[in-house]
């Protein structure tokens, strides 16, 4: 009963709250609201169809957003199902394969009257998005930082671990892959079995480690050699900041090593024996039932999906923290790259051809970054979904907190539209985070209490310290926002992408063999045929350029 009278409560203040809004339009009930579609060629879920917040923010800006996501298909052959009919979405994930295409309207040429874009970013980032025309096609959405920005998550690539390893094993410092693998190893056999938390009284097999390969996910299995190294995300290749000579990092002795010491695991029942079949559902399922104790991933890609359930069995330690793994302990890790480095120029949302309300849209887009806006996305709602103390902070009660997590009332009530442009980092008041898990105070409230209690045993206050922070490596950084814009007309997009047929072919086939030695040998062998030596040419003459143009 309690829970219905809150419900009831939070849906009236939202019913005035959206009414305020029209009032301050001045639109009424008759004002016309616009309506536009955007496609973006990723896995996710949008809001629901009368979300709340959807809702409030249309009646402040007069506009809308119907958004579809990636089902059934490879975002490729979304994308070539879109160019050959040559009728699109008002919006989309923009690149260089539907500029090519033509799809793409040139948004500098309209964002004069747009300030909130116009001024998103300085000239010197804009110019990295222009295109062989000199125009601007996309904006991007992620990455763009305002102020100074709390380093507390680490988004990006980690070998991660639950608590309960690390507890068992008194919270030792582990550093190398050998290490890594050796507690997996120790804690599996001393412990196969967990309670099932849905199920009481049952019990499921401890899963010690496993990894996404799905589609375009499966740079979990392929590019940890370069972290293994010390290296950051360049994504497809290393960079050598004293010699600044591109690298290969999989054709290294530390590839070659990792990928038997995953063949070792794989054999001995360690590593997930379904892990090159699972889908991404069924990886974020295991995830989710708290049987699987370690696995390398972006925490984005399962955080958001599976922290709600592991934070009902926060009691058993199933939570995850970040692990400074690399070859050696002489080997300075950089898993963690100060937030707003990766900034990538490969792409981001573009206004299409079929769009027959150009200035509506970027209108909209304007709109949506508007601090009043992007507080709305982010935060919610002042009084029902945040609060604002005495020094101007804002913060959550437990009872909002615990709202924010629930699927059903987040589906209904929060709208992010967390594919559009976003301004990270700091609000224009100095003091507040543009999200509450960049909120410090938010962020230790937040935690599980397994997660908590492992930082504090640390001497962590936040993911990152677990880390480490490392600045920009050079004005190249990342060189994936260069690769990923080589299409097949280019040579060295044609050999990148042979050189990924052949590992998304032969990894797995080297993970699992009973011959390593013979199947590496056969994969090196491919994998030099496809002539990589002309794709890290080019990749070299693009960091030189990107060097030259930041002197």
């Amino acid at each position: 009963m309690k829970k219905k009278i809150v419900m009831s409560m939070i849906l009236a203040a939202v019913i005035l709250s959206v009414s305020a809004a029209a009032r301050m339009a001045g639109s009424g009930e008759n004002r016309e609201i616009k309506e536009f579609t955007a496609f973006f060629a990723v896995s996710g879920t949008g809001p629901d169809e009368e979300n709340e917040i959807m809702e409030l923010i249309a009646q402040k800006t007069g506009a809308r957003c119907r958004e579809q996501w990636l089902v059934g298909k490879t975002a490729q052959q979304a994308v070539a199902n879109y160019i050959a009919s040559g009728e699109y979405t008002d919006f989309i994930s923009g690149n260089v394969t539907l500029y090519e295409a033509g799809a793409l309207i040139p948004i500098d040429q309209y964002w004069d009257e747009y300030p909130n874009i116009r001024d998103f970013m300085p000239e010197e980032k804009w110019d990295r998005f222009r295109q062989s025309d000199g125009h601007i096609y996309w904006i991007p959405q992620f990455s763009v930082v305002q102020g100074e920005s709390a380093e507390l998550l680490h988004e990006g690539e980690a070998f991660w671990m639950q608590t309960r390893v690390l507890k068992w094993a008194g919270y030792p410092k582990i550093q190398t892959l050998e290490e890594y693998f050796d507690l997996l190893e120790a804690y599996a056999a001393a412990n196969p079995l967990m309670e099932d938390p849905f199920h009481p009284g049952q019990v499921m097999e401890n899963i010690p480690f496993t990894i996404l390969c799905d589609d375009w996910r499966y740079f979990c299995l392929e590019n940890p050699p370069q972290f293994l190294d010390g290296y950051p995300n360049d994504g497809s290749c290393m960079v050598d900041v004293e010699t600044q000579t591109v690298l290969d990092y999989n054709t290294t002795e530390t590839a070659r090593t990792y990928f038997g010491k995953l063949n070792e695991e794989y054999h001995k029942g360690i590593l997930d024996q379904e892990f090159f079949t699972q889908s991404y559902e069924e990886y974020l399922q295991k995830l989710a039932s708290g049987r699987v104790l370690g696995m390398v991933d972006q925490w984005w890609q399962y955080a958001y999906s599976v922290n709600g359930a592991l934070e009902q069995m926060s009691d058993q330690g199933c939570g995850y923290v970040p692990l400074p793994v690399t070859m050696d302990r002489e080997t300075k890790n950089q898993w963690h790259v100060r937030r707003g480095a990766e900034l990538s120029a490969a792409e981001g949302v573009s206004v299409t051809v079929s769009c027959k309300d150009v200035e509506g849209a970027m209108k909209f887009i304007n709109d949506l970054l508007d601090e009043e806006i992007l507080k709305l996305r982010y935060w919610g709602i002042e009084g029902q979904d945040y609060e604002v103390n005495e020094d101007g902070v804002y913060y959550r009660t437990p009872e909002q907190r615990s709202a924010s997590r629930n699927m059903e009332y987040a589906g209904a009530h929060f709208c992010m539209y967390s594919y559009f442009p976003r301004i990270e980092g700091m609000l224009s008041d100095g003091i507040n985070a543009f999200s509450p898990e960049y909120q410090p105070g938010e962020f230790l409230d937040t935690l599980m209490p397994d997660v908590k209690e492992c930082l504090t045993a640390y001497g962590c206050r936040n993911y990152v310290d677990m880390l480490g922070i490392n600045d920009e490596p050079g004005p190249w950084y990342p060189m994936y926002s260069y690769s990923d814009t080589l299409t097949l007309d280019a040579e060295a997009g044609s050999v990148w992408a042979q050189m990924n047929r052949v590992k998304r072919d032969y990894l797995p086939r080297v993970v699992m063999t009973d011959d390593f030695d013979a199947v590496w040998q056969q994969y090196m062998e491919q994998y030099t045929a496809c002539r990589p030596e002309i794709f890290f040419e080019e990749m070299q003459r693009e960091l030189e350029r990107r060097i030259a143009l930041a002197r």
